[in-house]
């Protein structure tokens, strides 16, 4: 073939070769995350019709610029996936921010002074209803009915705590729910009591039930309220994906109903509440609720236990006892009750999610999930195990050999007063430094992801960032970690919330990572990650998350290069 045929056969080549789609956004010039293995780090990213069109440098990403594309500069910012929070409570947290919410309240006499407000600006109310009272502001973390009787004479007031394993009531609230002297503790509560024998005011655990059955009860109404402000708030932090840790069938109610309407801005997976006193006879109901509720971007395909209690309350279930009352505290099922709920669990086909902070309440669960496996054979289930203060130190290894994924809230992971103040006096300093073990289990094969357990603390992710790779408070100056030997890396963190939870939801072929062909999950950040000190990632701001490739936080016009 001559030299012209040759030419002629390239440009005609090159006239069938169809030109890249027209890109609705083109990020360029910058730093991309991309949590890809194949390709880490890029320059430039396209996004047409809601997927990734293309990943690599900037001169492949002008390819798909066109009349209509939003091109965005990247210098000095970063693009990454959208943020995956694997534990929150979207819809309790919600409903919350419209009571008396006191998690801001840092001292006694900012609290009281706040109760005491909320009571005079809203006379009218039956009942004062509250949360987000810090354990360490009282003595042995027992706020007492004399105190709230003061700031609410009138009316039942109900406040429960920051951490959502005490309240605080007041003498109406507890004669209203027939709580005496005379009242025994529930199987799995503690009615906290006075010299004399009487209810101080504080009830731990299922003690809680006990006022909450005559407290006015929550609509769905109130919950599709609530998660409108809660699901905006979490686009404002970067989040595409949530997953709600303790849904009842109202809160499934009004999932369904946003998800229906196409008002869900995220995707959301629940984990719907086991009873443990109901055994496996409830197993088959949730099993029809996982069919019932499941919509476009709403799937209840988990189950949540709780283990034990937390530290605090000395209610969380130890291996070796606590110090002061030298009990090993209580666990909510006994280990014959775990394997066999567990089991069933998993053999219906569920994901079980369970809550354990005591190393006994890790291990419970961990024995649970290997009991399942024994009697189901071994499959892909994902199971996970939310909180993990304390793994001892045998059955680090045990999430990874069973495939357990270890779900930690990493903004606990420095010395602040519950840990200073109520959880080393009384488990000491050998087993205190311990506490929150992430990077043993990472470096022991274990795949860690990400939550916040917001409303208990910060729905934020940049904050558990940052503390992930300082253990030290976010809001502080720089220094020495605490516990340093289970400091990661910001790459394994990151990857916590991003693919890794979205391998927690069978999702990672979706989203979790930028790649070509998958959802549009993206955030913009305004600065580089990698390129600040440590102790700034909480301050860097969301300038946009896209889902499915549309803003549902931040203005891509204003970001416009053009």
């Amino acid at each position: 073939m001559t030299g012209r045929r040759i030419l002629v056969a390239l440009m005609s080549l090159a006239a069938c070769t169809p030109a890249p789609p027209s890109a609705d956004y083109v990020f360029l010039g910058g730093t991309v995350w991309t949590a890809d293995s194949a390709r880490p780090r890029a320059s430039a990213v396209a996004v047409a019709r809601g997927r990734i069109a293309y990943v690599g440098d900037d001169a492949g990403a002008k390819a798909f610029i066109g009349k209509g594309t939003v091109v965005i500069p990247l210098a000095g910012r970063m693009l990454l996936p959208g943020f995956e929070d694997s534990h929150l409570h979207p819809a309790t947290g919600g409903a919350w921010l419209y009571d008396c919410l006191l998690v801001d309240d840092t001292s006694r006499a900012m609290l009281v002074a706040h109760i005491r407000r909320c009571a005079a600006d809203d006379p009218k109310r039956p009942w004062i209803i509250g949360r987000g009272w810090a354990l360490p502001l009282f003595p042995a973390a027992n706020p007492t009915r004399e105190l709230l009787d003061s700031l609410v004479p009138d009316r039942p007031a109900y406040f429960r705590a920051a951490d959502g394993h005490s309240a605080w009531v007041n003498s109406r609230a507890l004669a209203l729910a027939g709580i005496t002297s005379k009242t025994p503790d529930p199987p799995r509560g503690r009615i906290e009591r006075d010299a004399h024998g009487a209810p101080s005011g504080t009830l731990r655990e299922d003690a809680e039930a006990l006022v909450t059955r005559v407290v006015p009860p929550r609509t769905p109404e109130d919950y599709e309220r609530g998660l409108k402000r809660s699901l905006a708030l979490g686009n404002s932090f970067g989040i595409t994906t949530m997953t709600e840790a303790d849904a009842d069938t109202t809160i499934l109610e009004a999932f369904r109903v946003l998800d229906s309407a196409g008002a869900l801005p995220m995707r959301v997976v629940a984990a719907m509440h086991v009873d443990p006193a109901a055994g496996t006879a409830q197993v088959a109901r949730l099993a029809a609720q996982r069919t019932r509720y499941a919509g476009k971007r709403f799937r209840p395909v988990q189950a949540k236990i709780y283990a034990d209690g937390v530290v605090e309350a000395h209610t969380a279930a130890l291996l070796e006892p606590y110090l002061d009352t030298h009990d090993r505290g209580p666990a909510n099922l006994t280990p014959g009750q775990m394997d066999t709920i567990v089991t069933a669990l998993d053999r219906a086909g569920f994901q079980v999610h369970i809550h354990a902070i005591g190393d006994r309440g890790v291990r419970l669960a961990l024995d649970g999930f290997a009991a399942a496996r024994r009697a189901n054979g071994a499959r892909d289930a994902r199971h996970q195990i939310a909180h993990l203060e304390m793994i001892d130190t045998l059955d680090v290894p045990r999430f990874a050999q069973l495939g357990v994924l270890a779900n930690f809230q990493s903004l606990w992971a420095y010395r602040d007063s519950y840990v200073r103040d109520l959880t080393e006096p009384v488990l000491g300093p050998e087993r205190s430094s311990r506490l929150y073990p992430i990077g043993s289990v990472a470096r022991s094969g274990g795949t860690i992801v990400g939550g916040s357990d917001w409303l208990v603390s910060s729905m934020n992710p940049l904050e558990a960032i940052q503390v992930a790779v300082t253990r030290r408070d976010p809001f502080g100056a720089p220094g020495p970690a605490w516990t340093p030997k289970e400091l990661v890396t910001l790459d394994q963190i990151l990857a916590a919330y991003t693919i890794n939870g979205a391998f927690a939801n069978f999702q990672e072929r979706e989203t979790g990572s930028i790649a070509v062909g998958k959802a549009a999950d993206l955030v913009l950040l305004g600065r580089d990650l990698f390129a600040i000190p440590p102790n700034e990632i909480h301050a860097t701001k969301v300038l946009l998350t896209l889902l499915d490739g549309r803003p549902v936080y931040g203005d891509p016009a204003a970001l416009n290069a053009r």
